[in-house]
């Protein structure tokens, strides 16, 4: 017999609804993994482009963290989050989803993306042009830097700090300077992709969040080409019965060790973990 995907849903709706899910996030993984896989069958037609993914765990999330930027530094997780007057940035313990608040931004500053790179923590604002270095010890500031456009995610290539605006181009910072070095078109069948978002470097490649989509593309950081998407679609789905007002997709994480990708979204009451299939 064949469920279909609305029908399961529904009956993933009411299990959210009444089950203490933090109990048994079997349950919950049962679920989004059947519609991870659900995933690939109802996008036949974009089966070639499509990263193939399994989900690996359920974790709490904050519903009240708007969340702009997440990280693993150092086995610790750090989340941005962004809205005026609330921004900050947090050691987030993954078992519980409470932050240990570091940094508080005054009110004048909606936060953005955050990453971590030579024992520094890099933090963007939305649309003051202005970005904050603290240190990743003791998140004393250490200084800001400035840039020309609006600031959205960023990450880093392990030389350069690359960042995001909105726009369709990836910004490769030198960690000195704070300034350019290069830009990279991002574009898919030739055509320029908008939006990019939240992102993360995994292995050689920059992932980005599409904002306002459920989708994350892989960005080839040389070429800018997208060379594949991951589609979440099901497990925000999934998860926005947890919390009527949870917003859209935005934060992703890699932690090496494990080669976990740990995806959030603003206000989103579950962290999934997710791991890419064999050979993808």
């Amino acid at each position: 017999m064949i469920i279909k995907t609305p029908i399961l849903l529904k009956i993933f709706s009411v299990i959210m609804a009444k089950w203490n899910w933090a109990k048994t996030p079997f349950v919950v993984s049962a679920f989004l993994l059947l519609f991870a896989c659900s995933s690939k069958r109802d996008t036949k037609a974009e089966a070639d482009a499509t990263i193939p993914y399994l989900i690996f765990k359920i974790f709490p999330h904050d519903t009240e963290a708007f969340t702009q930027g997440l990280v693993v530094a150092e086995g610790k997780l750090i989340e941005s989050t962004g809205q005026y007057g609330t921004s900050w940035i947090a050691e987030v313990d993954i078992a519980t989803g409470k932050q240990n608040k570091k940094v508080i931004l005054d009110k004048e500053y909606f936060g953005e993306g955050v990453t971590v790179l030579n024992n520094k923590v890099y933090q963007l604002t939305w649309k003051n042009m202005k970005g904050f270095i603290y240190d990743f010890r003791t998140y004393e500031k250490l200084g800001e830097f400035t840039y020309d456009s609006e600031g959205w995610g960023i990450t880093h290539d392990h030389v350069n700090l690359i960042m995001s605006d909105g726009s369709d181009k990836l910004y490769f910072l030198d960690t000195l300077s704070l300034k350019p070095v290069r830009t990279v078109a991002v574009t898919e069948n030739d055509k320029p992709v908008k939006n990019l978002n939240e992102l993360e470097y995994i292995e050689g490649y920059v992932y980005a969040n599409l904002w306002q989509t459920n989708y994350i593309v892989r960005i080839d950081p040389v070429t800018g080409k997208v060379l594949g998407r991951l589609d979440l679609t099901k497990v925000a789905e999934a998860v926005y019965p947890g919390n009527p007002n949870a917003d859209v997709l935005n934060g992703i994480a890699y932690e090496p060790k494990s080669k976990m990708i740990l995806i959030t979204g603003k206000l989103w009451p579950n962290m999934v973990a997710i791991k890419f299939k064999e050979g993808n």
